[in-house]
């Protein structure tokens, strides 16, 4: 386990290095922005020693930062009410600390509840903020950039726009994008009384733990849940499809009990992109909460063959499509679905594994100008029953950062089947 200690050398406040026009200054919240929880999304990049010393390298980065907030101004505002943000170019807090370890420590067995320490914030101390950055410097001069954005404001896409185009401007390039942000136009915001965007997030305690897949598993895994009804052309799940049928395939067998599957409806979610999914399809740069959750509840039945599950889980992302998308803008029928779903999670009748894929992400490549990073990860989360995915720095592999409260994870680790796909050891996960 790695256990550090984190002294704050530095706060400041970053400004965008140009005033926001007047005719930018309110930007409204869309309809998906005003029901995305108020937390912040916390993703580190790791990066070994740059050949620059700390102070230059702290201000490369604030340079840097800066300019990028010209173009990303809402996030250097302050959100109103869940209706707007006021891009008052107030500015985000940047941190500057120090880790009494070497980063080779982190590298050896990476521990998601000590990475909090390298966030700027609590996860579910947003407030008023958007932003948040804590540049963390280790013993051997390795590096860490904490990026926290508040899930009101974008997805992970999104999240990935900003820090490419911050490393972009840190390296210089000459052509980068800028966001496009009008998804206030694409969906409406709503009176959406009666539904607390903090459903979900959790006081009690969560424990997360990062396992690890290799590829010939996760191969194997494909191969377990292929439809081989067609043996010349058998139907193959993809990486992730596959992955997260197994991991809710275990988790129910692990922690549910059989009285509880009468009672209670248990559904995988799967965080799904729209921008593809609009007619015509968004581009690429499109900021903000441009995504829904793909719903299954897939029954556990002994005998069932496992494609099944495959099955229900691609037909819940295949509704996700241009007609879910306008009903979405156009409607308040999803509104009254999340209030329906809100009430029965709050009296404990309906039970959610989600996942959140970033696997294909592009988050090796924010290179600020001395390398791309040599590793990524995230930390301890206030949400239970959610599992991130993320590819292993080869590619190849993928790993799971999953949290649950600590019995059912104490039950989950205890299987067998599970720990037979499992790359690393829990021991090396250990909170």
């Amino acid at each position: 386990m790695s256990v550090f200690e984190v002294e704050l050398i530095s706060m400041e406040t970053v400004k965008p290095s140009s005033p926001t026009p007047d005719h930018f200054r309110r930007y409204h919240l869309s309809f998906l922005d005003q029901i995305s929880p108020p937390i912040f999304v916390p993703l580190i990049f790791f990066y070994e020693k740059p050949d620059k010393d700390e102070d230059a390298i702290s201000n490369h980065l604030k340079k840097s930062l800066s300019d990028t907030l010209t173009r990303f101004y809402p996030l250097a505002g302050r959100i109103k009410e869940n209706l707007f943000i006021d891009c008052n170019d107030g500015g985000i807090p940047y941190v500057q600390a120090k880790v009494n370890c070497e980063l080779s420590k982190i590298m050896e067995k990476p521990n998601p509840v000590q990475h909090n320490k390298l966030l700027p914030l609590k996860i579910d101390e947003v407030n008023d903020l958007l932003l948040a950055v804590q540049v963390n410097i280790f013993d051997c001069g390795g590096i860490a950039v904490a990026i926290c954005i508040s899930h009101k404001v974008g997805d992970g896409l999104s999240y990935f726009i900003f820090a490419n185009s911050w490393a972009a401007t840190a390296r210089g390039d000459a052509y980068i994008k800028s966001p496009r942000f009008d998804s206030a136009e694409l969906f409406p915001p709503k009176n959406i009384s009666g539904f607390a965007p903090t459903t979900g997030i959790t006081k009690e305690e969560v424990v997360t733990k990062r396992f690890v897949f290799s590829s010939s598993i996760i191969a194997e895994l494909r191969d377990k849940y292929s439809n081989k009804a067609n043996a010349e052309n058998p139907t193959r799940p993809t990486r992730v499809e596959a992955l997260s049928a197994f991991i809710w395939t275990r988790f129910m067998e692990s922690t549910q009990s059989n009285a509880d599957l009468q009672k209670k409806l248990y559904t995988i979610l799967h965080a799904v992109n729209l921008r593809t999914r609009t007619d015509p399809p968004l581009p690429e740069y499109s900021f903000g909460n441009i995504y829904r959750v793909a719903i299954a509840a897939p029954r556990l039945e002994k005998g069932q063959e496992c494609y099944k599950i495959i099955n229900q889980m691609r037909d819940a992302i295949r509704n996700v499509n241009v007609d879910y998308v306008k009903q979405l803008a156009e409607s308040d029928e999803h509104l009254s679905f999340i209030k329906e779903a809100a009430a029965k999670f709050n009296q404990g009748i309906w039970i959610s594994l989600s996942f959140t894929s970033f696997c294909r992400f592009p988050v090796y490549e924010v290179d600020f100008g001395w390398g791309k990073p040599i590793r990524f990860g995230s930390a301890r989360l206030t949400f239970n029953h959610l599992v991130t995915l993320f590819d292993t720095r080869t590619g190849d592999g993928i790993e799971a950062w999953i949290n649950l409260k600590p019995e059912d994870m104490a039950k989950f680790e205890a299987d067998k089947e599970f720990l037979s796909y499992v790359q690393s050891s829990p021991g090396e996960n250990d909170a």
